[in-house]
């Protein structure tokens, strides 16, 4: 497999566009609204918030999805049409607004929106942009990046890549465009991620397939502990690549498995690293594991660590705070068998041997923990089991981010 651009038009058979229609009112020149459409129908599967309190374009896919297809995905930033006056009418109303352009049935369309929640979504400004919108679709990569722009919110960069395998000896695309900076936890964060590819995969192998990259990806991320009422990732396949349709469990499925973790392993990192405020991305990797779910659980739990967070924001080799936050994870280990180093492009430093601390050079440490890209390695010597987790260090900024957010 390898990268390539494109994002979400990488795939045959796809077009997208990303315009401003007004929904951003305190930003009139910010693109507010995107689509992305194929050029037929696709099988289609998505995962959403576990939150009690789910926004109504949530709602919708939910039920659009369950047929197993969908034609494209219609979004807005700006507002989460969460807990809003007119919530489902709305989002109802900008399915059919994206369907009467497109030219099919309001259900087989799907909707997101991202932004404040609690305010009624301007639908009048979606409804009066979507010819113009429509117009825009382009198979461009300029096209993807302008979707991926009209999703932001506090987002400081795009979030958009594409991947290419070999699958039937046809070239298989899957490409991706993904929101999220802020208010992201295991479990997905506000996050939104669009994939779409062209590969031939049944419904069933599809939802599987993104539930599994899911789970080793966007639900091994935290920035802030909070997890959104409008959580979702969807994806489509409109099968255009021609290769044998997947419909089990075969070599096919895992080459198509292989490339979509990749893929949405580096959309997960990419809202990691650019959480709000943020100056590291902190990855954890846990060795030696008694098994691989109790070795995510410990490494969600160091880099969901506001002490731990906060020491890699002021480039303090504290290690005690990690080892306090494999404690209170809830799983049983051996204290007395933990091995912790933190590295970085500018080396590598142990600083834990056997749960008890060494006298390390401090000015070395300091130095490692400086750089934007901060691994924390732990050795936990109770079996073979291994996991990463990704998050990003609190600064004052993250407050400032928020504390005005509605104003």
């Amino acid at each position: 497999m390898k990268w390539i651009d494109g994002g979400v038009c990488a795939a045959v058979g796809f077009r997208a566009a990303g315009i401003h229609a007004g929904v951003k009112t305190h930003a009139d020149w910010k693109k507010d609204i995107a689509l992305i459409i194929s050029d037929r129908d696709c099988t289609a599967a998505g995962a959403f918030t576990k939150n009690v309190v789910k926004a109504a374009p949530v709602k919708i896919d939910i039920a659009h999805i369950a047929s197993g297809k969908a034609r494209g995905i219609i979004a807005n930033s700006g507002n989460a049409n969460a807990c809003a006056p007119h919530g489902e009418e709305y989002a109802i109303r900008m399915c059919k607004a994206a369907a009467d352009v497109v030219g099919c049935e309001p259900e087989n369309i799907l909707v997101s929106s991202t932004g404040v929640i609690g305010q009624a979504l301007n639908i009048q400004a979606i409804e009066d942009h979507m010819a113009e919108l429509y117009q825009n679709l382009s198979r461009s990569a300029d096209a993807s990046d302008a979707a991926a722009h009209a999703i932001m919110t506090t987002d400081t960069v795009k979030k958009e890549a594409a991947i290419e395998t070999i699958i039937d000896g046809k070239k298989i695309h899957i490409g991706g465009i993904a929101k999220g900076s802020g208010m992201i936890h295991p479990n997905m964060g506000t996050m939104l991620c669009f994939i779409t590819t062209d590969c031939a995969i049944d419904s069933k192998y599809l939802k599987k397939a993104l539930l599994d990259a899911i789970a080793i990806s966007f639900n091994r991320i935290s920035v802030d502990g909070d997890t959104s009422t409008n959580d979702s990732c969807m994806i489509l396949a409109n099968g255009m690549a021609e290769n044998r349709q997947i419909n089990n469990l075969n070599e096919d499925y895992d080459i198509f498995l292989d490339a979509l973790r990749e893929l949405c392993v580096l959309l997960a990192k990419k809202m990691a690293s650019d959480g709000e405020g943020a100056k590291h991305l902190i990855t954890c990797e846990i060795t030696g594991g008694k098994d691989i779910n109790s070795a995510e659980i410990i490494s969600k739990s160091v880099i969901s660590s506001t002490l731990t967070k906060a020491a890699i924001f002021g480039a303090d080799a504290n290690w005690g705070r990690v080892l306090c936050a494999m404690g209170y994870s809830g799983e049983k280990f051996d204290p007395d068998k933990i091995n912790i180093s933190f590295a970085s492009a500018a080396g590598e430093i142990e600083v834990c041997h056997n749960g008890r601390g060494l006298d390390f050079d401090e000015d070395l440490a300091k130095k490692i923990l400086t750089e934007h890209d901060i691994e924390i390695k732990i050795a936990m010597q109770e079996g073979d089991a291994s996991c990463i987790c990704w998050g990003c260090d609190i600064t004052y900024d993250y407050i400032k981010i928020n504390g005005d957010y509605r104003t």
